[in-house]
Order: structure tokens, then C-alpha cells, then sequence
């Protein structure tokens, strides 16, 4: 059976709306998730770069996170024809291990957990493929790389690139 590693954060859950929600309230501002067009949180507003960690270190951040839109049932039926792997960088804020679990457990409760993988480095994941949203977790994969359309990528044209959790659905079925 081939492998499907997925990213977490902005593939299967909404990691910077839930940060620009965060970050609107505290500063009464009204930042969307298109005014990332192209860019990171930082290079939206530089107060960013110190409230990121504040947010992260919130297991309720976690928690809290919405589903990407069509992620459930496509995994769901992805896992039916491919071994499927949730792939996060989670080493980047180690107290993100426990609420991200809890969160893929309550929200992905049909994966085998043992196929949950916390890492740092994604270039360890051995799979065929990669489904991720940020381009230099692709350069090191080994397999096909997939970049999952977010915000802050839109401007990049090196990999392969697949829109929503219907283009996946679609791409995969025609495997």
C-alpha cells in the first residue's frame, strides 16, 4: 500500500486564521487571511514575530483550531486505497505535542494514531508522497511532492501544487 504523509498546520487545520483571530483581538485590528497573499504573519505585522510564540504556547491555540474545509472525508476515503500519516513540525514549539494529538484524535479519530508523527525535520518521512504548504519541507522530500495551496505561497511555482482537499481527491483517484 503507498503512503500519503499530510502537514498539519494550513493542510488539514486552520493555523493562521486562527493566529489572525488572535492577533485582531488583542490589537483591534481587522487582518484577514488574504492579506497574507504571499506572505508570512511576520511580514504582515512584525508584532507577529513575538505574539506567535505567546499564541502557540496556548494549548487552548491548539485546540481550538478549525478543520480545513473537505479534509475529513477525503482523508477518510484516501485511507481506504493508501496508508495515510499526519506529519507535523511540532519540534518547532514543543508544547504543541499534547494539544495537537488530542486535536488530530478528536478530529481524525478513524487514522491509527501510531501513524501521528511529531518531528522537527520533515526529510525523515518516508513516503510516496508529501502533501505539505510550506516549499522547504518539499526540496528535502524523497517522494512526490505536493504543496497544498495557503496564503503565504501563493507566489510559488516550483512544486507541483493542488488547491483544495476536492483537487486532492480528484488527483488520487486518478492514480
Amino acid at each position: 500500500m503507498k503512503r500519503i504523509a499530510i502537514d498539519m498546520d494550513e493542510v488539514i487545520s486552520q493555523f493562521s486564521t486562527k493566529c489572525i483571530q488572535l492577533f485582531n483581538n488583542e490589537f483591534n485590528i481587522n487582518y484577514s487571511v488574504n492579506d497574507l497573499h504571499g506572505k508570512k504573519l511576520v511580514e504582515l505585522d512584525k508584532r507577529f514575530e513575538r505574539k506567535v510564540n505567546e499564541y502557540l504556547s496556548l494549548e487552548s491555540f491548539f485546540l481550538s483550531l478549525e478543520v480545513v474545509k473537505d479534509s475529513q472525508q477525503v482523508i477518510k476515503k484516501l485511507s481506504s486505497q493508501y496508508e495515510i500519516f499526519i506529519v507535523t513540525a511540532a519540534m518547532d514549539f514543543p508544547s504543541s505535542l499534547a494539544p495537537k494529538y488530542k486535536w488530530l484524535k478528536k478530529n481524525y479519530d478513524f487514522l491509527n494514531e501510531k501513524n501521528f508523527v511529531f518531528c522537527g525535520d520533515k526529510s525523515i518521512i518516508r513516503a510516496d508522497y508529501l502533501i505539505d504548504d510550506t516549499p522547504e519541507n518539499l526540496e528535502t522530500f524523497k517522494g512526490k511532492g505536493i504543496l497544498f495551496t495557503a496564503p503565504h505561497n501563493m507566489q510559488e511555482t516550483r512544486y507541483f501544487r493542488l488547491n483544495n482537499w476536492y483537487e486532492i481527491e480528484k488527483y488520487f483517484n486518478n492514480k
